[in-house]
């Protein structure tokens, strides 16, 4: 995208009520990947993350743990959810939650609009709804109870009993915008992505689309419908807005104007909400749909998606108590093809940190400095004339940048760090080729050494830059090593998309120690 353009993206807006599994972190580092990425590269970016704080599952919640719903939430955001962001090293720009008046007071803003535009109406529903998801069950979620539950029709993804709601609730349109939505994907084929999943889209709301419950009458747990006090709005509706209540709707324009609209990133099993309810209501309010959807897989532990009634979560904390935030951000990131589903081991992660990141960068870096300090007092040596290797290792670092950027504007993350692994790989070869401990020990070579040496200190220089958006803490490290910081500035200040340009290392910079930036991990996995 040109620089300076606005890149607004958000996470789901998650529901509190189970404490983070690394599912969730996944989702969203992958987000503050590419907010940071974007933002480093001279966007306008903007970040969002929250929580979904009202509806049944919350209230009965609470009434459980002999709360109120406030309390209840509040206590779960401030014990699980923001400790999810700093284990993580997560940058967020805001964090929202549904409770808060901005948005509370906003959704009524936008609920009466279409109210107004004529595209609510009053009407009497009655359904299986699971709880557990919040949701009024389509055909496809419901199958036959076993065992305890045998003769209830049970949710699908719980396989929970579902309840029989009879109610008079208002309904949006939803059915008005069939044609619209078909029309919308077919115009725009990266609205929904990956392709998997803009074909399930289509393929849902080209069968037809029923119009849409969107209150409750039967708990207080919730915004009150503007125009009848005795309804609040449907959970999953009221969550949808916060995209845009907090960047300003209804009562900031001009912060509305500058960041709306957004992408979302989302599973893939909240596909339908983000990629037909809401641009839907969008569409309806006169306001402009998301720039994209994009749906990202499941992971899978054992071979099944995580889930807290099955046991299979696993906290984020058990994996960075061990490895690091950087190594869990390398990890899911680059081992899984954003968009398809993927597994997680133990084994695999350890592997992976020891071959990819302990002995593959962390030992280029370590050795790179440390053989500057030896052979030239620390001082960043002036390169003599390059020869074709030297010239090929040039040609890997811009290729590699440019290649990431590219993957990045198409969220394929996976592939922008393996372009940017190119380099890694390379400059360790070329060390094993050129051999710089022997080059040391010949005079004669001297101009050699210091070319192969600034060969390698520049290649680490944009390998900083480039990871910084994947790993803050550990690129931050090696920035700080490279005594880079007072002749050009920050690490995150540093122009991303120029990242690959060659020479931007000062000769005769002082380098400084580098402890081990993947320290070896004796804790057996």
């Amino acid at each position: 995208m040109p620089a300076g353009e606005s890149f607004y993206i958000t996470t789901p807006i998650y529901y509190p009520s189970d404490v983070p599994h690394i599912g969730h972190g996944y989702t969203t580092v992958a987000v503050d990947t590419l907010a940071r990425w974007h933002r480093q590269a001279g966007d306008d970016s903007w970040m969002l993350t929250g929580t979904d704080e009202h509806g049944q599952k919350m209230l009965r919640a609470a009434a459980a743990n002999g709360v109120t719903p406030q309390e209840w939430v509040d206590k779960l955001v401030n014990e699980s959810w923001f400790p999810l962001l700093e284990t993580l090293d997560v940058a967020n720009d805001d964090f929202i939650r549904t409770t808060q008046e901005r948005h509370e007071k906003n959704v009524q803003v936008f609920f009466q609009r279409l109210y107004d535009a004529g595209y609510i109406y009053a009407g009497e529903y009655e359904a299986l709804y699971c709880v557990g998801c919040e949701e009024f069950k389509p055909d496809s979620e419901i199958v036959d109870g076993t065992g305890p539950f045998e003769g209830l029709k049970v949710c699908a993804i719980h396989s929970k009993p579902l309840e029989l709601l009879q109610e008079k609730n208002y309904f949006f349109k939803l059915s008005e915008f069939q044609d619209r939505l078909l029309e919308l994907y077919k115009n725009e084929p990266d609205f929904v992505r990956p392709t998997s999943a803009r074909n399930e889209v289509v393929s849902f709301v080209s069968q037809g689309l029923k119009d849409l419950s969107i209150s409750r009458s039967t708990f207080d747990w919730g915004i009150t419908v503007p125009w009848d006090e005795s309804h609040v709005i449907y959970v999953w509706v009221d969550a949808l807005l916060n995209y845009a209540t907090a960047v300003g709707y209804g009562a900031d324009e001009e912060q509305f104007a500058r960041r709306w609209p957004g992408y979302h990133v989302v599973g893939k099993d909240i596909l339908r909400f983000h990629a037909v309810i809401w641009p839907a209501m969008l569409m309806a309010a006169g306001l402009d749909v998301p720039k994209g959807v994009f749906a990202h897989g499941w992971l899978l532990v054992g071979g099944e998606k995580m889930s807290k009634s099955k046991l299979t979560g696993i906290a984020p904390t058990e994996i960075t108590d061990v490895f690091g935030s950087d190594a869990y951000r390398y990890y899911f990131l680059s081992a899984i093809a954003f968009g398809q589903d993927g597994s997680f081991s133990w084994e695999d992660l350890s592997a992976r940190y020891q071959a990819e990141l302990a002995n593959g960068f962390g030992n280029l870096a370590s050795r790179t400095i440390a053989m500057v300090e030896k052979y030239f007092d620390g001082a960043v040596p002036s390169p003599g004339s390059y020869t074709e290797a030297d010239l090929a290792i040039q040609k890997v670092v811009s290729d590699a940048a440019k290649a990431a950027d590219a993957a990045v504007e198409q969220f394929r993350l996976s592939d922008a760090i393996d372009a940017i692994w190119t380099i890694v790989d390379a400059l360790n070869g070329y060390i094993t080729e050129n051999e710089p401990w022997a080059l040391a020990r010949e005079e004669s070579q001297r101009e050699r050494l210091g070319t192969v040496l600034y060969t390698c200190a520049e290649g680490l220089r944009a390998l900083a830059v480039l990871l910084s958006p994947v790993m803050p803490q550990s690129t931050g490290k090696l920035w700080s090593a490279l005594g880079v910081t007072a002749s050009l500035g920050g690490l995150q200040e540093q122009p991303l998309r120029e990242a690959g340009n060659w020479g931007v290392l000062p000769v005769g910079t002082q380098v400084g120690a580098l402890e081990p930036l993947f320290p070896r991990v004796e804790q057996t996995v």
